[in-house]
């Protein structure tokens, strides 16, 4: 199973196991107290108290983007950036001018209503203002990496995405006979769901300052909260660069592991 990379540097195990899994937990990516920065400045936009349970009336609150210093610094810390380096490949994407929206999930007995399997979609459809008219395709246009930051300590309990692990490799086998238009979000999601169920289930677990780095193929999704503290993550995309996106035929054979796994998927 996947392991994590506490080095500076992602071994090859480490990028072979990503292939295989769909996944690389990049432990202590950013500090700790930069996490307890992000969390205090996300505390003054939530109407629930943070040190009163009795105010965490929902179990989910989402919040707007984040580009304020230390958002900007976790996004931007030198092991990641070598890590995007290794798994899309140098000058292949766009840095990260910030962390994106925030579902920030309380303990509840309350359904959080959005914990269905899914892929993230990565271009629009015919719409491009209806998410759900959003696609993927079988080259993955418009998105490297679904990254994972977490931003507080997430044990079993505290509501940690589920992944099934090795399901990149099965929806790349959906998407191929696709073309270059893919499938719109619900579409790929309903499919998936079956396609990937045999695969093992992993939970996202870590402390402040871990990430998360996900092939954008992979099923994941979100559940209910049981344990005791307020779960902030971060689930921004790694884009690419305008014309530097990934592909399944390069002329000179350069394929990064996001790219290796989806030819994996299909066959090559």
């Amino acid at each position: 199973m996947n392991k994590s990379t506490s080095e500076s540097a992602i071994s090859g195990e480490a990028v072979s196991d990503f292939v295989e899994n769909g996944f690389l937990r990049v432990a202590g990516a950013f500090p700790g107290d930069v996490a307890a920065e992000c969390r205090e400045i996300m505390w003054r936009d939530i109407d629930e108290e943070a040190d009163a349970p009795a105010t965490w009336r929902s179990p989910v609150v989402r919040l707007g983007a984040y580009g304020q210093e230390p958002f900007r610094a976790a996004a931007d810390s030198p092991r990641l950036r070598a890590a995007f380096d290794v798994l899309a490949g140098a000058g292949r994407w766009a840095p990260l001018g910030g962390l994106g929206t925030f579902p920030v999930r309380f303990p509840s007995d309350q359904e959080p209503g959005d914990d269905g399997w899914h892929v993230d979609a990565s271009f629009p459809g015919d719409d491009p203002g209806d998410f759900m008219s959003y696609r993927v395709n079988v080259a993955s246009r418009g998105r490297w990496l679904l990254m994972l930051f977490l931003m507080s300590d997430v044990g079993e309990d505290d509501a940690p995405t589920r992944i099934r692990a090795g399901s990149h490799l099965d929806v790349a086998a959906l998407l191929e006979a696709e073309g270059d238009d893919g499938l719109a979000f619900m579409d790929l999601a309903g499919r998936a769901v079956d396609a990937t169920e045999h695969r093992p289930l992993v939970t996202a677990t870590g402390r402040a300052g871990d990430v998360y780095l996900c092939h954008p193929f992979l099923v994941h999704a979100a559940q209910p909260h049981r344990g005791v503290e307020p779960r902030f993550m971060a689930q921004p995309p790694l884009l690419p660069k305008p014309g530097r996106g990934p592909g399944i035929e390069r002329a000179d054979g350069a394929y990064s592991p996001v790219e290796a796994a989806i030819r994996r998927g299909i066959g090559r």
